[in-house]
């Protein structure tokens, strides 16, 4: 496979993961025209297509067949999953939406990088679910912070965040720290401030 991941009219996604991010992820990109393959467990999460032409298969045949993975796993899972699959994840985009809660760091992007031939991104990980499945606002979509390699691998996260409907706001390459500045000030205000988690953020320009 090539080192770079163009996109396309359609890209072929792994979700690994089929809990409500994950399913939620991988329905919106379906439903956006991309071939995404869940990564499961266990059979029984067929029901997470959700009527969209996404499929359901083990983690390491979705993981095989995509230029993308989407790795929305419980953070105490993440270890587990690149110990099992890291090696088939060469050559392929890597976009983490996993948190590890209570870790003090929440991003993975260091057991990421040491894997040969991943490149890396941050993503999908700054707000509530909520917010995943509803975007819209009154005056407009929400934004969405993320972190990926410059050019073409950009260029993919940013369709993908476009599938969900949000709006991308880029920060950089290798900048997984700053997106999870976004989702600390998320839970502070969501959470620590009861605002709620119908809460969301818009970069305004002059």
């Amino acid at each position: 496979m090539s080192s770079t991941c163009w996109i396309s009219d359609e890209m072929r996604v792994a979700v690994v993961g089929t809990g409500r991010i994950g399913g939620t992820l991988g329905r919106a990109f379906a439903a956006a025209g991309h071939e995404v393959t869940f990564g499961s467990r266990g059979a029984e999460t067929d029901a997470v297509v959700g009527g969209t032409s996404a499929r359901v298969a083990s983690i390491g045949d979705a993981v095989e067949s995509a230029e993308v993975v989407v790795v929305a796993v419980p953070g105490d899972a993440v270890d587990e999953f690149v110990a099992a699959h890291g090696q088939r994840l060469g050559g392929r985009l890597v976009l983490d939406a996993t948190n590890r809660v209570g870790a003090p760091v929440a991003h993975s992007a260091r057991l990421y990088g040491a894997l040969p031939g991943v490149r890396y991104a941050r993503a999908f990980n700054c707000l509530g679910v909520e917010n995943l499945a509803d975007s819209l606002y009154a005056d407009g979509p929400a934004d969405m912070f993320f972190s990926a390699p410059e050019g073409a691998d950009r260029a993919t996260v940013e369709e993908l965040i476009s599938a969900v409907g949000l709006r991308a706001v880029y920060v950089g390459d290798g900048q997984a720290d700053v997106v999870d500045g976004v989702l600390r000030l998320w839970f502070a205000l969501a959470i620590g401030q009861r605002r709620g988690r119908q809460l969301d953020f818009r970069t305004l320009e002059r």
